[in-house]
């Protein structure tokens, strides 16, 4: 993932991790009658959605309108939707997993929170979609108005050159991902045995060749070879683990959507080529992207709200 792409996909969840750091009020669920209240471009925002979202404002302690973030959330989703974008439930479940595992909370006690505070568990994963596909939208729009998304592979060979002809490196790592799969509706009650068996797989890896035997005679055991991945291309949530485990050893357990989950260190080595050199000073270049990236995000919403039919009920 380029540091790009990072930058939006963490700006974007910021409110994720504020939802989970705040103390929550004693409150019953409220009970109301859901009526429309919005009709955005042919979609209906309802009463309901609103005080959901008023909940999910409360908790995080934000101000806010909330009837102005569900009609901007549903602008969102349309034009993610028209641009092909599509977040499957299982990525919106993984997320869900993870911010829990992240606050380190089981899904049982963030579905309490929702719960409790009148937010309710949809709402906060169609929150979540939402986000996930406007991360795209914009990532889309920004690559194309830097003209295909940043430093070509020649460009970065000229500022090689330009540095003295010295290539930059990075490891790439030979990886494997073990998935001890837990669905959704056993998580609270098979969750625990299930990350013995991983751990105890995991204690005995020694090399990926043998990953798949040991595997035979567990059930719903998933081994994925993931190939070649150099560093700066490794997935945020396993970095800084992976950069720390020896070859032939597997990093810590996790818990994420899927289930229990560890990666396997087959092989790591330095490299140096034109890709390298791409990715590396395309990494250094980013960090004046960010306030872009804000700016061109507020301006596509600002064009898609003078665009839309938005009628109150």
């Amino acid at each position: 993932m380029s540091a790009m792409r990072k930058y939006l996909f963490s700006a974007s969840l910021a409110l994720l991790v504020a939802a989970g750091s705040v103390s929550l009020p004693v409150m019953a669920p409220p009970a109301f009658a859901s009526t429309i209240k919005y009709i955005v471009n042919d979609v209906p925002i309802t009463t309901g959605d609103i005080q959901h979202r008023a909940a999910f404002l409360r908790l995080q302690r934000r101000k806010g309108d909330a009837a102005q973030e569900m009609i901007d959330q549903t602008l969102r989703l349309a034009e993610a939707k028209r641009l092909g974008i599509r977040i499957s439930d299982s990525q919106v479940d993984e997320a869900y997993a993870r911010f829990a595992s992240s606050n380190k909370m089981q899904l049982g006690q963030l579905d309490g929170i929702m719960a409790k505070s009148g937010v309710t568990r949809e709402h906060f994963k169609e929150f979540i979609r939402a986000q996930m596909a406007w991360n795209q939208a914009v990532g889309a729009r920004f690559r194309a108005e830097q003209g295909g998304g940043g430093m070509s592979e020649q460009d970065a060979v000229r500022r090689m050159l330009d540095n003295g002809g010295n290539k930059p490196t990075a490891m790439e790592y030979m990886l494997q991902e073990i998935i001890f799969v837990v669905p959704a509706a056993e998580r609270s009650a098979s969750m625990a045995k299930r990350k013995r068996e991983a751990e105890a797989m995991r204690a005995r890896f020694n090399g990926c060749n043998t990953t798949r035997e040991f595997a035979k005679g567990l059930l719903d055991v998933t081994v994925r070879d993931l190939g070649r991945v150099l560093a700066p291309q490794l997935p945020s949530d396993w970095a800084d683990q992976i950069k720390k485990t020896k070859v032939g050893s597997a990093t810590a357990l996790r818990e994420t959507g899927r289930g229990v989950e560890f990666i396997g260190i087959c092989s790591a080595r330095e490299v140096s080529d034109d890709k390298v050199a791409q990715m590396m000073f395309q990494s250094e270049n980013a960090g004046g992207n960010d306030d872009k990236a804000d700016a061109l995000a507020k301006k596509y919403l600002e064009d898609l709200k003078k665009r839309a039919r938005i009628v109150q009920r």
